[in-house]
C-alpha cells in the first residue's frame, strides 16, 4: 500500500511559493516537489480561517455540516453578532486517521491541532502518535525553544519549532514498522504568527529586499475601520508587494525543511511508494496582524472570502503515478482530500461520513476530470483581519459571495478576473439568482447557522 505524508502549512498564501509566482520568496525544494509532481491552480480551503479547514479535512465535510465554522477561541460582533459554532472535532466523525488505521495503516500526527481541547486531540481522532497537537492556534511562546507546547518536550533553547517537527516527522519515518504503511500529518504551526526566523536567513532576505529595491517601495495601506466592535479603533493594514524579510525567511526555512522530508523519503528507498500532499489551510496574512504578505493578482487574504483568503497553492508528488511537472486546472476544495486519500489508500469509499469530499483521484493519475458539484463556503462571522459574515460559492469559472451585513451578492468570473475586481451581478442577473439559489439550498442542507443583528450596535 502506499504511504501517505500530507504535509499542511498554517497561513500559507497562494502567492507564497516561486512555483506560484512569488519573485521574492525562495522555494527550491517547494518548487522541485511541483516539478516532480502535480500542481494545482484552483486549489480551495474550506474556510478562510485555520480550524474549520481542518476539521474539514480531517472529517470529509464541509465545516457548516461539522459546526466548526471558526477559528476554535473566536468571538465578534459588530452590526451583526457571529453564528453559534462548535469548539471542537466531534468524536462522532469518524476521522481521516481512524479509517485509515482501519485499514491497516500507522497514524501519525504531528504539529498544530487547533480542534479542541485535550478531550479531542489527535489520539482521540484516529492517530496513534499526537507530537505538538493541542489546543492553541499558534506558538504563543515564539518558534524559539523553549516552545511551552503541550505534547512536544522542550529542546535546547534556541531550536527552532519548524526544524523540530521536522526531525520528529523524520524520526517516525526511519524507525517506523516497515510491515505497516504509515499516514503522516504533518501540520506545522508556520507561517503563522509570530513572525520569527532565524537571523542568517533573515540577513539574506533583507539583502535581496535591497538588491531588488523592494525595501524602498511603499509595502503597507492604512485602510477601513475594522467592521468588528473589538478593533473598531483599528484599521485594516493592507500590504501590496512581498517585501517582508522575517516572513520571507520562515518560507525559505520551511522549504529547506521540506527537502528534508522527501531527502528522508528517498534515503529510505520509499519515494515510489509515497504519495505527497502540501498545502495550506487558509489564505495569507495581508490585512492585519502586521500584515507579513501580499497575495496578489488575489484579493484580499485570510479572513477574507475573496479567492486570496481561500485560494491555496497545492501540489500533489506521487512517483509513477502522477505526471511530472503536471498543472491541473480541477476545483477541489478540503473535504475532498478524505476520498482521494481513501482511494489512494485501496480504501473502500465511505460516502456517508465525507459527504461532501469529491475525490481527484483520477486527476492524479492522469484523467483531467472536473468537478461535478459547486465548491461552497459559510463563514458566519467577523475575521480578524478585516473580513465580514459571509457564504460563497464557486461553480466553473463563477464565484458569488453573499455579504450578511447588507444581505446583497456580489458575483465574479474568477478565471478571466482573477482579483475579483469587477462585480457582474447586474450584468449577468441569472447566474447570479442560479448560483444563488444553490447557495441557499445548500445552507438549508447543512443546516448552516446564520448571524443576527446586533441591538446593541452604534
Amino acid at each position: 500500500m502506499t504511504n501517505i505524508v500530507y504535509i499542511l502549512i498554517d497561513d500559507m498564501g497562494w502567492r507564497d511559493l516561486a512555483c506560484y509566482g512569488s519573485t521574492y520568496y525562495e522555494t527550491p525544494y517547494i518548487d522541485e516537489l511541483a516539478k516532480q509532481g502535480m500542481l494545482f491552480d484552483n486549489a480551495y480551503a474550506a474556510c478562510p480561517v485555520c480550524s474549520p479547514t481542518r476539521a474539514s479535512i480531517m472529517s470529509g465535510k464541509y465545516p457548516a455540516r461539522v459546526k466548526v465554522t471558526d477559528w476554535i477561541g473566536a468571538s465578534a460582533k459588530g452590526k451583526l453578532i457571529d453564528a453559534p459554532y462548535v469548539d471542537h472535532l466531534p468524536l462522532e466523525e469518524k476521522s481521516l486517521a481512524t479509517s485509515l488505521r482501519e485499514h491497516g495503516y500507522a497514524t501519525w500526527h504531528v504539529g498544530k491541532w487547533h480542534l479542541g481541547t485535550s478531550d479531542y486531540y489527535p489520539d482521540k481522532h484516529g492517530f496513534d502518535v499526537n507530537i505538538g497537537g493541542n489546543h492553541k492556534g499558534h506558538p504563543h511562546n515564539g518558534y524559539f525553544s523553549p516552545y511551552q507546547l503541550e505534547n512536544l518536550e522542550e529542546g535546547p533553547e534556541g531550536e527552532y519549532l519548524t526544524d523540530r517537527l521536522t526531525e520528529e516527522s523524520i524520526n517516525l519515518i526511519r524507525n517506523r514498522d516497515k510491515t505497516k504503511p504509515f499516514f503522516l500529518n504533518l501540520w506545522h504551526y508556520t507561517v503563522h504568527t509570530p513572525i520569527q526566523a532565524k537571523d542568517d536567513d533573515i540577513e539574506y532576505f533583507k539583502n535581496k529586499a535591497k538588491k531588488l529595491g523592494l525595501d524602498n517601495q511603499p509595502a503597507l495601506i492604512e485602510g477601513e475601520h475594522f467592521p468588528c466592535e473589538h478593533k473598531k479603533n483599528e484599521k485594516v493594514t493592507r500590504r501590496i508587494l512581498q517585501s517582508d524579510p522575517v516572513y520571507a525567511a520562515m518560507i525559505y526555512n520551511l522549504d529547506w525543511n521540506i527537502g528534508r522530508i522527501m531527502k528522508t523519503l528517498e534515503e529510505e528507498g520509499i519515494l515510489q511508494d509515497t504519495i505527497v500532499i502540501f498545502t495550506s489551510d487558509n489564505g495569507g496574512l495581508s490585512s492585519a496582524e502586521g500584515s507579513p504578505t501580499c497575495n496578489a493578482p488575489l484579493s484580499e487574504g485570510k479572513g477574507w472570502m475573496y479567492d486570496g483568503g481561500v485560494r491555496e497553492p497545492l501540489i500533489v508528488c506521487w512517483k509513477g503515478r502522477v505526471s511530472p511537472s503536471s498543472v491541473s486546472h480541477r476545483l477541489v476544495s478540503s473535504p475532498d482530500f478524505y476520498p482521494t486519500l481513501m482511494e489512494v489508500a485501496g480504501g473502500q469509499s465511505m460516502p456517508e461520513q465525507h459527504v461532501d469530499g469529491e475525490s481527484f483521484y483520477e486527476t492524479l493519475i492522469g484523467v483531467e476530470k472536473q468537478r461535478e458539484k459547486p465548491i461552497f463556503w459559510h463563514y458566519p462571522h467577523y475575521g480578524n483581519q478585516g473580513g465580514r459574515p459571509y457564504s460563497a460559492v464557486r461553480h466553473g469559472k463563477y464565484k458569488l459571495i453573499y455579504f450578511y451585513e447588507s444581505e446583497s451578492y456580489e458575483l465574479f468570473d474568477v478565471v478571466s478576473d482573477i482579483g475579483e475586481t469587477t462585480d457582474l451581478a447586474e450584468e449577468y442577473p441569472t447566474i447570479a439568482e442560479e448560483l444563488l439559489a444553490k447557495l441557499k439550498e445548500w445552507l438549508a442542507d447543512v443546516k448552516g447557522e446564520i448571524p443576527v443583528k446586533n441591538p446593541d450596535y452604534q
